[in-house]
Parts: C-alpha cells; sequence; structure tokens
C-alpha cells in the first residue's frame, strides 16, 4: 500500500487566476499578481521551485497610482548606444502600452533569480476587458476567489461576462431567499 503524501503532480497543478486592474492601486496589485506567481498562496510553496500559476489582467488601461505619481514617474530605456537613454512619462505610457506599466512593476515585485523571466511569462496583460481565447481557461477570480458557478472550460469568458454569472447567480439566491421565507 502507498499512498503519496506531499508533493504530488495535483499539488503541483497551475490554476489560471483572473484580476480586474479597473481603479486597483499599481503597487499593491503587483504585489499580490507577484505572490501568485510565485506560488506563496498554496502550501506547497518552496523558493527554489517554479510552483506559481498563471495570472490573467484585463482593463490595464485603468490602473491607478497613488500620490502624484502619475506627474513624477518617468520610465526609462537605454538603446545600449551612446546617449540612448529614452525617456517617457507614466501618462503616455499608460495611453500607449498599459500591460508594461504592470509588468514592470510585478517584475520588480518577484525575486531577482533565474526563475524571474518562466514567472512573467505566466502573467497575460490585456488593456481592456475582451482577453481572447485564454479566458477559457480562468478558473479562480479574485473577487472571492471562487469558480463561478456555470464554470464552463469550453466557452470563452471576460471579465464582464464573469461579473453577469455572478449578478445572476446573487439574483438568484435572492428570489429564492425571499420567496422561503415568505412561505
Amino acid at each position: 500500500m502507498s499512498q503519496a503524501v506531499g508533493n504530488t503532480a495535483l499539488a503541483y497543478a497551475r490554476v489560471w487566476h483572473h484580476v480586474d486592474a479597473s481603479d486597483r492601486v499599481l503597487g499593491k496589485l503587483a504585489e499580490r499578481i507577484a505572490l501568485v506567481l510565485m506560488g506563496k498562496h498554496k502550501p506547497i510553496y518552496d523558493p527554489s521551485v517554479d510552483c506559481g500559476d498563471y495570472v490573467i489582467v484585463t482593463n490595464s488601461r485603468q490602473v491607478k497610482v497613488s500620490g502624484r505619481k502619475d506627474e513624477q514617474l518617468l520610465f526609462r530605456k537605454h538603446t545600449m548606444y551612446a546617449g540612448g537613454l529614452k525617456e517617457a512619462p507614466y501618462k503616455d505610457v499608460l495611453d500607449k502600452d498599459p500591460a508594461r506599466i504592470i509588468r514592470q512593476a510585478v517584475s520588480g515585485m518577484l525575486p531577482k533569480n533565474k526563475l524571474r523571466d518562466r514567472r512573467l511569462e505566466r502573467l497575460k496583460i490585456f488593456p481592456g476587458q475582451h482577453m481572447g481565447k485564454v479566458g477559457a481557461n480562468v478558473l479562480k477570480s479574485w473577487d472571492d476567489g471562487t469558480l463561478p458557478p456555470d464554470h464552463d472550460p469550453h466557452r470563452v469568458t471576460t471579465s464582464e461576462t464573469l461579473k453577469e454569472n455572478w449578478r445572476e447567480t446573487y439574483r438568484a439566491a435572492a428570489a429564492a431567499a425571499v420567496s422561503s421565507s415568505s412561505a
């Protein structure tokens, strides 16, 4: 009789998490995403093992920053040629490439080791609410961390369809509660 205890294949299975970035503060959002990419939310977490999950971020164009960072933040990159330093203010980068803002913030929150690039590959960022084919993989929404009641992995979902499904479920539950209390 053999029973596998501990680090089984099921424990290392990767789950897809969905995050709606609209009106969320960039630093707190990046910190939470980094924890999920590292796998610190799992009981089998080991710093030397890449056991994190996938994260899909939608509405990245609507992410917020605190204070006056929207006026003060500068994004820099260098072309590696003499005089090749390029600077762009936060508002321009937000209009042109909002995924760069979140990816850079999450990258700064991850440990600086060989696993960093592999973890960042599991981060998918979309400027709007449509997430394409990868939306079919979503299992957990960060509102309360549970599966939707009508979860169908073969149907493409967006953040709006997830919210609508939850609203319909709560309306039905409230209607059932009212009808049972009046009877």
